[in-house]
């Protein structure tokens, strides 16, 4: 397959899946290599420049997205219904499982000293977290990490975007 089939197909694929792909996974679908991907998807981007579409990377993933700017009118045309606005509750969980991840229930009950499995259900529903698999230890609860519509939502491209928090906070927390 030639380079471009290659960057065809990635077009293709990005656009139909609608949500992101790893990079890795790209990278075995077109049997070449991850760096061959990212370079592959540079050169797309650039032949978007003009266009109202873009691919961005959110971790080790891709997704074809349209540019920010064209935000509103895509609401408009899609009378797009805006999502209740997250909870207080919800906004303190999401940074628990953001700073710690990957984190279980019981250790944002200790944090927020309230039971959370709502809040967890809840954003596990919205898409914001999802499970991280179990923990090998006694009980083996499940662990919960943050996801792509996470970094999306808050326009990060990877988890290490996250503003620190501030030595003294940490110091009152303890």
């Amino acid at each position: 397959m030639g380079i471009h089939e290659i960057k065809s197909g990635i077009q293709a694929v990005l656009f139909a899946a609608g949500e992101p792909m790893e990079g890795s996974r790209l990278a075995k679908l077109f049997s070449v290599n991850t760096a061959v991907i990212d370079n592959l998807i540079d050169t797309i981007n650039d032949d978007y420049e003009k266009l109202p579409f873009q691919i961005v990377k959110l971790g080790d993933c891709y997704q074809m997205v349209s540019r920010p700017e064209h935000a509103d009118i895509i609401r408009q045309a899609l009378e797009a219904k805006h999502n209740a606005p997250l909870s207080q509750a919800a906004m303190e969980v999401l940074a628990i499982i953001a700073y710690n991840q990957p984190v279980t229930r019981n250790f944002i009950e200790q944090v927020r000293g309230i039971d959370s499995s709502s809040v967890v259900s809840s954003l596990v529903a919205k898409g914001l977290v999802a499970e991280a698999g179990r923990l090998e230890i006694p009980g083996r609860p499940i662990a919960y990490e943050t996801t792509a519509a996470f970094l999306r939502c808050f326009g990060m491209k990877d988890i290490e975007a996250l503003p620190k928090i501030p030595q003294r906070e940490m110091e009152e927390v303890e």
